[in-house]
């Protein structure tokens, strides 16, 4: 069976995680894998003190100083240890049977590599631990996911809340029309409403493939074209149209817009106030 791979840290995005993560392995049928990776601590000591330290420092305190880091090593484990166990009791209690949980080092975007091929959708918050939230910046770890991933990414939102409507951004690239086949390649998805918009310019041909396959999957839809910037236009919609689950497409692979700050998918991701999930 795949799994949902959740990206747990203790963020105040821990618990919206772990409810997106559940959301998404009962819409699947997919077991759950929850990880936590323990990298460097910003503040921990060197392993090598040897020029760390001025001329007449005692071998106690160097023995000392290893001390303490080899203490905030075994904290940072415990922590860890305990971050996952209260996460795995809150997907058990959404309806989750099967529940896996790794802790692991070195850094997020290599453990999600290393991991996904036993994975089918990618979940994390918009912003780790260690973001400044008042500058509501995305975390650049989870850029870094997103980019590096070929699987589907889930962003959770600060809070979780049920999902009844899922709007798809639709450009007819062919990121985006990976969403529409993923949403109508599962009859769970038959029990949402889905909405799909163009914005922009429309192209004929495009609008009508992604027509034809609503049509086929036979569940609640509407199609819509609006003028204007995406940005704009999505996040217009959503709010006027009450969504729960925004879909679109991700960076491109060129390697000139990897480097693009302030993309289309980086500024819907850090303004929507609801989850996003992309697709490479």
């Amino acid at each position: 069976m795949t799994k949902v791979l959740a990206c747990i840290d203790a963020s105040t995005y821990g618990a919206s995680i772990c409810d997106h993560a559940a959301w998404a392995a009962l819409q699947l049928g997919a077991d759950v894998e929850l990880l936590h990776v323990l990298d460097r601590a910003p503040d921990a000591v060197p392993t090598d003190l040897s020029g760390s330290i001025g001329l007449g420092a005692s071998e106690s305190l160097l023995e000392n100083l290893v001390k303490l880091d080899e203490d905030r090593g075994r904290l940072r484990m415990e922590r860890g240890r305990v971050i996952l166990a209260e996460a795995e009791k809150r997907v058990r209690a959404a309806g989750v049977k099967t529940v896996g949980t790794r802790l692991r080092h070195g850094g997020l975007v290599d453990n999600v590599h290393e991991l996904e091929a036993e994975a089918r959708v990618v979940v994390l918050g918009k912003r780790g631990e260690h973001a400044d939230f008042a500058k509501l910046h995305l975390g650049g770890s989870v850029e870094q996911v997103i980019r590096a991933t070929t699987l589907p990414v889930l962003v959770a939102s600060r809070a979780f809340k049920p999902i009844q409507k899922i709007l798809i951004a639709f450009d007819g690239g062919s990121s985006s029309r990976k969403a529409v086949d993923f949403l109508v390649s599962d009859p769970a998805f038959k029990s949402y409403e889905c909405h799909l918009v163009h914005a922009g310019k429309p192209r004929d041909a495009d609008l009508a493939w992604a027509r034809a396959r609503l049509a086929d999957w036979g569940g609640l839809h509407q199609v819509a074209e609006r003028p204007g910037e995406p940005e704009a236009v999505i996040e217009a919609y959503a709010r006027e149209h009450g969504i729960d689950l925004l879909v679109m497409g991700a960076y491109g692979h060129s390697p000139i817009r990897r480097f693009i700050v302030g993309s289309t998918t980086t500024a819907m991701i850090r303004i929507a106030n609801l989850p996003v999930l992309l697709f490479r």
